[in-house]
């Protein structure tokens, strides 16, 4: 029988070979810049080998004013496409497909670099976790930011990739517009759902314009808000039933594609959903102290009990019993009402549950992130007849609070024969090195 894991997947404008994508994610590879770093293309080229059918960038910032932290690549130039194009040539070398995730961070960011002090947002509140400071993007803000997300598609376009993704999930700018728990505004981008959705529905229009309706286009949103996962204070946002038309909007303006997340800001309990390391997070988190206006607090509350296992807590409650396949009912709920594939993230890793989602009618494919950072070559272990890895991802979120000071990679040293092992490991994304 075919196994429904390696069936191709068909789009209007592409095809995938099997059901299997890389979800967003990456480390701080790149040149502070924005210009590309042969890291990152040895980063991807591991997926790429590893057997997944696509990968969907790390978050690729159209403006240096939107990136969340230096040493990201960006596509606000036309000198960075000679850069993109090298990286879609590496991956598709292994039949792989790769798809640019175009991105703005809005006021969400970590380290705000030297450039923009003041973050461009839909709100003029501070970003409530870490207190970073936001501007209320004016008309002509939106319009300069809706053109530089059209000429970021060009730019994918003319690299030669396969498509591009709008980040509008997990609390960039596209939520902090889309989110009734974080947009205040009383123009004609805030207060009904339509309105908050105009910005996200003006961008796909313009992207669709800008490279036509060839070019694949999908868009990343959180079915699901969940704004006082933490904070009881914070209006709770969107619920499922304003994404459901949300995606209806979407699906009628064009788009290829629905890659269904959750969480209106990140890392957020249910993204990614698992552990809350606090021991760990506490060597790396005075990369905030000077950004945010809260990081302090924060700190403190990290570092030292009773809060620190509080914090913990209240973070394994907000997050609910299930890791594995845990966006899957929302999912299920935007693929019926839409008329084009939905992709679903949520910490996959057992090849039944994913052939199940499919069957089921859940979804049309998964995307997967911190599973294959733990087993790069996870799909190609699918093929050879395994079920789940040997040495499955622990989802305890080592490598998510390394990556804002760290090289990404898997930090649970439990999963290695020693700690050399781990950091051999972690640091291979270096070689081969771009200078010999």
């Amino acid at each position: 029988m075919a196994d429904e894991i390696f069936e191709p997947i068909v789009f209007r404008n592409l095809t995938v070979k099997n059901r299997i994508f890389r979800s967003n994610v990456s480390g701080r590879f790149d040149n502070y810049d924005g210009s590309g770093n042969q890291a990152r293309i040895n980063w991807e080229t591991k997926f790429a080998a590893g057997g997944v059918g696509a990968i969907i960038s790390s978050f690729v910032p159209v403006t240096i004013r939107g990136r969340i932290v230096p040493n990201y690549a960006t596509i606000d130039r036309d000198e960075r496409i000679p850069f993109w194009r090298a990286l879609g040539e590496a991956v598709h070398a292994h039949d792989c497909r790769f798809i640019m995730q175009l991105s703005h961070a809005g006021r969400q960011r970590d380290i705000p670099g030297i450039e923009f002090a003041e973050a461009l947002s839909s709100t003029d509140r501070d970003e409530p976790l870490h207190g970073f400071p936001a501007k209320a993007m004016t008309q002509a803000d939106i319009d300069a930011t809706v053109a530089s997300f059209a000429a970021g598609a060009r730019r994918a376009r003319l690299a030669k990739l396969d498509g591009v993704e709008l980040h509008a999930a997990n609390g960039y700018l596209f939520t902090q517009f889309l989110s009734s728990g974080i947009n205040d505004r009383t123009d004609g981008y805030g207060g009904p759902l339509r309105q908050r959705a105009r910005f996200l529905l003006e961008v796909v229009a313009a992207i669709r314009a800008e490279v036509g309706s060839d070019f694949h286009l999908q868009v990343k949103i959180s079915a699901e808000d969940h704004n006082d996962a933490l904070d009881d204070d914070e209006k709770p946002g969107n619920v499922l039933a304003d994404t459901v038309q949300v995606c209806q909007w979407l699906d009628e303006a064009g788009v290829d594609a629905i890659h269904v997340s959750s969480g209106s800001f990140f890392p957020h309990p249910r993204n990614p959903p698992g552990d809350f390391p606090v021991d760990e997070l506490v060597k790396t988190y005075d990369q905030l102290l000077s950004s945010g206006s809260l990081a302090l607090r924060n700190y403190l509350l990290f570092r030292f009990e009773p809060t620190q296992r509080l914090f913990e807590r209240r973070w394994q409650e907000a997050r609910g019993d299930r890791i594995e396949g845990v966006n899957l009912p929302a999912a299920r709920a935007i693929k019926a009402v839409v008329n084009v594939p939905v992709l679903c993230t949520g910490g996959f890793q057992t090849a039944e549950i994913i052939r199940e989602a499919i069957r089921q009618q859940f979804c049309d494919a998964v995307t997967i992130a911190r599973p294959l950072i733990a087993n790069n070559d996870l799909v190609k272990q699918f093929a050879n007849g395994f079920g789940r890895p040997a040495n499955p991802c622990t989802y305890c979120n080592r490598c998510l609070v390394n990556a804002v000071e760290n090289p990404l990679g898997c930090y649970d040293v439990s999963r290695y024969p020693s700690h050399e092992a781990m950091i051999e490991q972690i640091m291979s994304v270096f070689t081969p090195a771009p200078f010999r």
